[in-house]
């Protein structure tokens, strides 16, 4: 796959503040995270001039809401993962009242919450990246207590049950368009694995591939073709993974030597939030997800950490329909 140039991209929107999250219907609408500066936020819909309708969390919500992975629901609400410590998994209506999703598992109160995924049954998966706080803490190949957790039914808390564990920083978690394998992004293991979905849980864990050096994987998408597409934090590199497990490296805006100076410290086990953020001086922004949308699902959006706009690009490969395509 032929690696793009900054020429072939364009940015979309202004103002945005941590659009870590991006989504998009079939209908054209383009929906982001979208924070505060003084703290909370929510999410905004971008209009086709780049301009913001915000969509804002005004009640309900914890002191440290910060919204980080979210899903569509068929009734225009929101399911927000709270980076925040008070963690939880909230749902943002559409006159900005916010109620909790859920709070706690298994009895113990939930921490900070990577992402909130949503079904083609309707069920929810949502991960959390570690038990520590903060969350830096497990900023160590050696630290993997993340986990996932399945909600077949989203009005009861009490149909929560963690389903996997032991996951290096677990992040983005989805599942894959046949409705088969669930896949989550662990970014301190450096790896994208999935698990067969059973009745009753989830079978081994798989690893689908290690990913290349300077690969940190946040976020991730499927393509038409069984194709993987991740965002890499740090080394702001998109990759491909192919059916057979082989990458490409289809975009990257970083210094070689920052990249190999951020590996070496991670196989040390001295590797800290410092490293991580490099890639928020570089053009790209800390890029931490991807998405498809427009009519042919061929325009690749790009969300980060540090940007206020949106990357975007034409993708020789179709995406695969998201469950909220048609919402």
């Amino acid at each position: 796959m032929t690696m793009l140039s900054f020429d072939d991209l364009g940015f979309l929107g202004s103002g945005l503040r941590r659009p870590e999250c991006v989504a998009c219907t079939a209908a054209g609408a383009i929906w982001v995270s979208h924070a505060l500066p003084e703290g909370g936020g929510g999410v905004a819909r971008l209009l086709p001039d780049g301009s913001l309708q915000p969509l804002l969390a005004r009640a309900g919500m914890p002191d440290d809401f910060m919204p980080n992975g979210w899903s569509m629901a068929p009734d225009g609400s929101f399911l927000i993962a709270n980076l925040g410590e008070s963690g939880g998994a909230w749902r943002l209506r559409s006159d900005g009242n916010c109620e909790p999703v859920l709070t706690e598992v298994d009895g113990l109160r939930l921490p900070s919450v990577n992402f909130v995924h949503r079904a083609e049954d309707g069920g929810l998966w949502i991960s959390v990246s570690t038990w520590r706080a903060p969350r830096d803490r497990a900023f160590h190949r050696d630290v993997a207590d993340g986990f996932v957790i399945r909600m077949p039914d989203p009005a009861d808390p009490a149909s929560a049950r963690i389903v996997a564990d032991g996951l290096g920083y677990a992040n983005e978690v989805k599942v894959d368009p046949s409705g088969t394998w669930l896949y989550a992004n662990e970014t301190m293991a450096r790896r994208v694995s999935r698990w067969k979905l059973a009745e009753r849980g989830l079978g081994p864990r798989e690893t689908v591939a290690d990913y290349l050096d300077g690969v940190f994987p946040d976020g991730f998408e499927f393509d038409a073709e069984g194709g993987i597409w991740c965002a890499s934090v740090m080394s702001n590199r998109v990759v491909r993974v192919a059916p057979d497990g082989s990458q490409s490296v289809v975009l990257e805006d970083c210094d070689p030597a920052e990249v190999d100076d951020a590996m070496a410290h991670w196989r040390d086990g001295t590797f800290d939030r410092s490293y991580m953020n490099v890639g928020a001086a570089r053009r790209l922004k800390n890029i931490a997800s991807i998405t498809f949308g427009g009519p042919d699902l061929k325009t690749a959006y790009l969300g980060s950490l540090a940007g206020d706009s949106l990357v975007t690009f034409r993708s020789p490969v179709a995406g695969a329909k998201p469950p909220h395509w048609h919402f």
